[in-house]
């Protein structure tokens, strides 16, 4: 009549730690292929290709201490863990 019942709406948390995870997952990748950069390059003493790598390392170490703040947990297992 009014709605379909027996559709579940998720939480709100559930979906605000999933967007957390996916955006963790991304400053991962982002951090890694930043200090990937720097080491790439023979003159890594460019203050831009620091200055990129900080940035991206502080926006994973934000993400990383709220995603522990809240106590989420994700199913993946990250490639750099995989890999060593």
């Amino acid at each position: 009549m009014f709605g379909k019942r027996g559709k579940r709406i998720k939480h709100p948390k559930d979906v605000f730690d999933q967007r957390l995870l996916d955006t963790l997952n991304a400053a991962k990748v982002d951090w890694d292929r930043a200090k990937a950069n720097q080491e790439a390059i023979y003159d890594a003493n460019t203050s831009e290709l620091v200055t990129r790598t900080a940035l991206a390392r502080a926006k994973y170490l934000y993400l990383y201490r709220e995603a522990r703040r809240r106590q989420v947990h994700g199913q993946t297992i990250q490639r750099s863990v995989i890999d060593k």
